[in-house]
C-alpha cells in the first residue's frame, strides 16, 4: 500500500489547528501532499498563490511535505499522485456530517482511495480560518492561533484594505 496522504483545504489562511494536522499526518505518511483548493463558495482574502507561499513558509521544517494546488476533483488529483489516502481533519461533530458526504462522493468516484480523518488537538476546536480572519480584521491578537508568518500576513492585508 502507498503511504502517499493528500491533505486538502483552502487554508485562507492556514492556522496552528491546520499545522497541527498537517504536522501529524507527516509523522503517519512517508509523503503528504498539502493541496490549497479554491472553494468557489467562499470569496478568499488571500490568493491561492500566497496561500500557497504561506504553507510552504510553515511547513519548510517537513522534509516528506509537498505544498500544491489543484482545479477539479480531489480525488483525481489524489489518483495522479498515487496516494491512497485523503487526509482531513475534524474540529468538532458538526464538521463530520459534512466530510462524510464528501468521503462518500469520493469513495464512489474512486474506491481505491480512503479518507482518514485525524481529530485535531482540543486546543483548536474551535479554531476556524474564518474565525481568525473575522478577529484579525478588528485587530484581536491571533498570535498563538495562527504562525507567525501568518499573523504577519493578516496585518498587512487589514492594513491595506
Amino acid at each position: 500500500m502507498s503511504k502517499i496522504a493528500v491533505c486538502p483545504g483552502s487554508f485562507d489562511p492556514v492556522t496552528l489547528g491546520h499545522l497541527d494536522i498537517i504536522k501529524r499526518g507527516a509523522s503517519v505518511f512517508e509523503k503528504v501532499y498539502v493541496c490549497v483548493l479554491n472553494n468557489s463558495s467562499k470569496q478568499p482574502l488571500f490568493s491561492v498563490e500566497e496561500r500557497l507561499e504561506l504553507l510552504r513558509e510553515v511547513t519548510q521544517d517537513l522534509p516528506n511535505v509537498e505544498v500544491d494546488s489543484f482545479k477539479g476533483l480531489l480525488i483525481d488529483y489524489a489518483a495522479s499522485k498515487n496516494a491512497k489516502v485523503v487526509l482531513r481533519g475534524l474540529r468538532a461533530v458538526s464538521d463530520f456530517e459534512y466530510e462524510m458526504q464528501i468521503t462518500a462522493m469520493n469513495r464512489k468516484l474512486n474506491e481505491d482511495i480512503e479518507t482518514l480523518f485525524m481529530m485535531t488537538n482540543s486546543q483548536y476546536s474551535f479554531l476556524s480560518s474564518s474565525i481568525v480572519k473575522e478577529a484579525a480584521k478588528y485587530k484581536g491578537n491571533i498570535s498563538d492561533l495562527v504562525p507567525a508568518a501568518v499573523d504577519r500576513e493578516l496585518k498587512k492585508k487589514f492594513t491595506e484594505l
